[in-house]
């Protein structure tokens, strides 16, 4: 039985100066490095997810709704795509790619190598998962529900995380808690 942590989104494009930032998400990045370095021995196995969009339709939008639709962003061959610098990822196995031709929130929607989440982390047998990342209201709360539904004990160290907005956010904890997902700490939210 193994521990993994899932390090969902942390790319430029979601950190500050990105096309669609989140205040904190550089921040949150340096944390998830710093914890990392803290105790090697925590985590058995380091995972992360990318959004990854080559045309994924309708998720973008010049006139964006910022619940379905979105402006432009992770785009695939842009550096907006690209993990951000002060996330750490010497330690990471495995980085599960999203939403190339869809909008895709959930880590467990990627694949590496052709092969999923779910697949990888069962393969490694890993029973316990700790979600961080960006943000904590769409694609942290999308995989941790993900991660609980698929039988793993789920956490989210919202410590390790940055939310959109206050309201959504809260929305999203308490949809995470009637899951069964375990939270600690409080998620940075602009």
């Amino acid at each position: 039985m193994a521990r993994a942590l899932i390090v969902v989104d942390v790319q430029n494009d979601f950190c500050e100066g990105g096309s669609l930032a989140v205040t904190g998400g550089a921040g949150v990045a340096t944390g998830i490095s710093a914890a990392l370095a803290a105790d090697a021995r925590q985590w058995d196995r380091v995972v992360a997810t990318r959004d990854h969009h080559i045309d994924p339709g309708h998720h973008f939008s010049d006139q964006p709704d910022f619940v379905d639709t979105w402006p432009a962003h992770t785009v695939v061959g842009t550096g907006g795509v690209e993990l951000h610098p002060n996330f750490d990822t010497a330690r990471v196995e495995a980085i599960f790619d999203k939403g190339e031709y869809a909008a895709a929130y959930s880590g467990f929607e990627g694949a590496s190598d052709g092969k999923n989440l779910t697949d990888w982390l069962r393969e490694h047998d890993v029973t316990e998962v700790d979600v961080v990342g960006i943000a904590t209201d769409h694609c942290v709360r999308a995989t941790a529900l993900d991660a609980a539904r698929n039988g793993f004990a789920t956490t989210v160290l919202l410590d390790l995380t940055a939310g959109v907005a206050a309201p959504t956010t809260q929305r999203a904890l308490t949809e995470l808690e009637q899951a069964g997902v375990t939270l600690v700490g409080e998620p940075v939210v602009a």
